[in-house]
C-alpha cells in the first residue's frame, strides 16, 4: 500500500516513479478538457457567433416610432382644406428574416414589383442597423394588404406600418400654395439632425408644407413591444401616443379659391385677391395646378418628367415666380407719374388716329381706327395707347421707374413664399449696365404702355392696385392667420403687417386715379366693361401684353395664331370703389384680350367675395352649389 505524500520522509525510487505518474495523468486531464473548452468556444464564437448574435438581437424589447398626424390646412373660415389618412406601407426589418432571397420573392409576386424595385430599396437603406425597418412600397391597397396578413408567416421581417397621410379634401387646389410632402432625403437628415427624424420620414418639400414644417409636423410617438426570434411581436409592453401638430388657419378663402381656379382650367395663368386693408390673401390661384395627390408617397418619374416638360411650366407658383409685361396695367403708374409731375392736367387731349410716327418709327395704337381727340379718363377708360405714348414721352424712362417702383414693382414683396421674383423696372443706367447700350427714347414709350422691358408678377400688381384703393398704404401680403394647438387654443395670431405709405402722392392725385379707374370699368365703352357687378362699383384696368412683336404675327388671323405666339390677357381690380375692401388681379398667359378673357374672371372672384361676406357657408357658385350636393 501506498504512503501519503506529505509522510514521505525517505527518497523511494518506486514511489516516486508512482507519483510522477499520477502526475502526468492529472495533467493530461486538465489539458483535455481545455482542449475541448476551447474547441466549443471556437464553435460558439467563430462557426456559429453570427446567428446566435442574430438570435440574441431578436430576443428583446423593440421600440417603434410612431408618426405623429400633420396639423390640418383650413381656410379663413375654418373649412378645413387638407388632413390626413391612414396610410399603410410595407416594412422590412432585415434581422428578422433570416431567408431573405425567399422572402423578396414571395413579396415582389404580391406587390407585383419587379425584384430588383425591392433590392434597390433594400440597398438604399444597407447602411442602417439591421433592426431599423426599410419601407419597401408606401400607400398600399386594401387587397393587398389582405394578401400580406394571410402570408405573414411566409414573410418573416414583413410588417405592415400604418402612418398618417396628407388627405387633399378638395383635390389640388391651392396646390403651389400647399406644397407636398417627400421622403427626407440625406441633406435634410443632416440638416435636421437633432430634430428627432429618421430616413424614410415625410417632410415638407414645397409651399407652406416646407416653411411651416416644425408647426405641422407634431412629435413622434414610441411602441415598446416584445417581439421573439422570428420578429413577431409577443407582447405590448408600453405605448406612448404621438402628439398631433398644429393647425394653420388661412387667410384663404376656399370658396374664392375654388372660383379662381375653376377660372383658370384648362388654361395657364395666375388670380391673386386681397384685402385691400390688411394685406391678407384671399386667393393664390396659380395654373396649371400641381398634382399633389400624386407626391404621396413618390410621383412616377413619368409623370415628374412630363412636368418639367410642360410647356405651361405647372411648377412655377405664378402669383409670385411668373414675371411679364404688365401691358396697360401699367398705365395706372403712368397716370399717377403724370399727374404728380404735373406734365398733363385732366384735361389734357392728345389726338389719336390709330399710331404716332416717333424717330423714324410706327408705334400703334390697339384701336387701329383710333380714338380721336381724347383727354385722361377717356384715354385710360379706353386703353388708348397713342395717349399714354405722349405721356411717355414727357415723362422720361426714369420718372417712369421711381413711380414704379414707388408703387411696389421692381421689388419682392416679403411674401412668406419661395423663390419669389423681382420683377423688372427699367431705367436708362439699368440698360447701360446690363445692355452696354444707350437707352433709346422710342423704349419709353413702350415702357409708358407697359411693354419693353417691364416685367412684373402678378402679386406685385395686386398690391399696386390695393394701394391705389386705399390711398397709398403697402402691407406685407399674408397667407396665415394663426396657429393653432391640436386642443384649439390659438398659439400664435399673425397680425396685418403694415410695410410703408407713398408720401409723395397728394390726395387729388389718388382721388383722380381712383375715379379714372371707375371709369375704366363702369364707362360704355370702358374695356374693363364685363367686369361689372350689380349694385357693386367696381374700379379697375385691363392689359392685353404683347409677348412677340406685332410684325411676328400680323399676318395671322387671330385665331390662327400659335398658342406661345398669343398676347397675355390682364385684369386687375378692387371694389366696393366707394369704400373698398378687395383686391383682385387676373392673368391669363396666351389668353388674348384683358377685358374678354380676363376681366369677365375678376368679376366671378370678387362676386363670390361678396357673397362669402353675406354667408361664408354658401358655395360660391351654382356649379359648386351641385358639386357639393353630389
Amino acid at each position: 500500500m501506498l504512503r501519503p505524500v506529505g509522510n514521505i520522509t525517505k527518497m523511494d525510487p518506486a514511489e516516486l516513479k508512482m507519483l510522477k505518474k499520477r502526475t502526468d495523468a492529472a495533467t493530461a486531464i486538465i489539458f483535455f478538457i481545455v482542449a475541448i473548452l476551447v474547441l466549443r468556444l471556437w464553435h460558439l464564437q467563430i462557426q456559429q457567433g453570427g446567428e446566435y448574435l442574430q438570435r440574441s438581437e431578436s430576443n428583446r424589447i423593440r421600440v417603434q416610432q410612431l408618426a405623429a398626424p400633420r396639423g390640418n390646412l383650413v381656410d379663413r373660415h375654418g373649412q378645413t382644406l387638407v388632413t390626413n389618412r391612414p396610410r399603410f406601407n410595407v416594412i422590412w426589418i432585415r434581422e428578422d428574416a433570416p431567408h431573405p432571397d425567399e422572402v423578396i420573392r414571395q413579396l415582389a409576386r404580391i406587390l407585383e414589383l419587379d425584384i430588383s424595385e425591392l433590392l434597390d430599396r433594400i440597398r438604399a437603406g444597407a447602411d442602417q442597423p439591421r433592426f431599423i425597418p426599410t419601407r419597401l412600397k408606401e400607400d398600399i391597397d386594401w387587397r393587398t394588404l389582405v394578401q400580406i396578413e394571410n402570408n405573414s408567416f411566409n414573410l418573416p421581417g414583413v410588417q405592415i406600418e400604418v402612418q398618417p397621410s396628407r388627405n387633399y379634401l378638395h383635390g389640388n387646389l391651392a396646390s403651389h400654395l400647399v406644397g407636398y410632402l417627400g421622403e427626407i432625403n440625406q441633406r435634410e437628415l443632416e440638416m435636421f439632425r437633432h430634430q428627432d427624424y429618421r430616413a424614410g420620414d415625410p417632410i415638407g418639400k414645397m409651399g407652406l408644407e416646407r416653411l411651416f414644417e416644425t408647426y405641422l409636423r407634431g412629435e413622434k410617438g414610441r411602441s415598446y413591444v416584445e417581439v421573439d426570434v422570428r420578429g413577431f411581436a409577443q407582447k405590448q409592453l408600453q405605448i406612448q401616443e404621438p402628439l398631433p401638430g398644429n393647425d394653420l388657419q388661412l387667410t384663404l378663402d376656399l370658396q374664392m379659391q375654388k372660383v379662381a381656379e375653376e377660372g383658370l382650367r384648362d388654361a395657364a395663368g395666375a388670380v391673386v385677391a386681397m384685402e385691400v386693408n390688411s394685406g391678407r390673401l384671399l386667393v393664390m390661384a396659380s395654373a396649371p395646378e400641381l398634382p399633389v395627390e400624386s407626391f404621396v408617397g413618390g410621383i412616377p418619374r413619368a409623370l415628374w418628367q412630363g412636368l418639367l416638360d410642360d410647356r405651361r411650366a405647372p411648377l412655377l407658383n405664378k402669383p409670385v415666380q411668373g414675371q411679364y409685361a404688365p401691358g396697360s396695367t401699367y398705365k395706372v403708374i403712368t397716370t399717377l407719374a403724370a399727374l404728380e409731375e404735373e406734365v398733363i392736367t385732366p384735361e389734357t387731349s392728345f389726338q389719336c388716329n390709330g399710331s404716332i410716327i416717333f424717330q423714324g418709327r410706327r408705334y400703334h395704337c390697339w384701336q387701329r381706327r383710333g380714338h380721336g381727340q381724347v383727354k385722361l379718363r377717356q384715354a385710360m377708360a379706353e386703353s388708348c395707347d397713342v395717349y399714354f405714348y405722349y405721356l411717355g414721352q414727357r415723362l422720361g424712362v426714369d420718372t417712369l421707374a421711381k413711380y414704379a417702383r414707388l408703387m411696389g414693382l421692381g421689388q419682392k414683396t416679403e411674401i412668406v413664399l419661395e423663390h419669389e421674383k423681382e420683377g423688372l423696372v427699367p431705367t436708362a443706367e439699368w440698360k447701360r449696365q446690363r445692355h452696354r447700350e444707350p437707352w433709346q427714347d422710342g423704349e419709353t414709350l413702350s415702357v409708358s404702355i407697359g411693354q419693353g422691358f417691364n416685367l412684373a408678377t402678378p402679386l406685385q400688381i395686386t398690391r399696386m392696385t390695393a394701394a391705389v384703393a386705399n390711398g397709398g398704404r403697402f402691407y406685407r401680403p399674408k397667407l396665415v392667420s394663426a396657429i393653432i394647438d391640436p386642443e384649439g387654443e390659438v398659439v400664435q395670431e399673425l397680425q396685418p403687417e403694415p410695410e410703408r405709405e407713398v408720401g409723395e402722392v397728394s390726395n387729388e392725385s389718388w382721388e383722380l386715379l381712383r375715379e379714372i379707374l371707375v371709369a375704366s370699368v363702369m364707362d360704355q365703352r370702358a374695356t374693363g366693361r364685363s367686369a361689372r357687378i350689380k349694385d357693386i362699383t367696381v374700379a379697375g384696368k385691363t392689359g392685353t401684353s404683347q409677348v412677340v412683336r406685332l410684325s411676328q404675327i400680323e399676318h395671322f388671323e387671330e385665331d390662327e395664331i400659335p398658342y406661345h405666339l398669343r398676347d397675355h390677357a390682364w385684369f386687375t381690380a378692387y371694389a366696393p370703389a366707394e369704400k373698398p375692401e378687395v383686391a383682385v388681379t387676373v392673368l391669363v398667359e396666351h389668353g388674348g384680350s384683358g377685358g374678354a378673357v380676363a376681366a369677365p374672371l375678376a368679376k366671378a372672384v370678387l362676386e363670390a367675395y361678396f357673397r362669402q361676406q353675406e354667408d361664408p357657408t354658401l358655395p360660391a357658385t351654382a356649379e359648386q352649389k351641385q358639386q357639393d350636393e353630389e
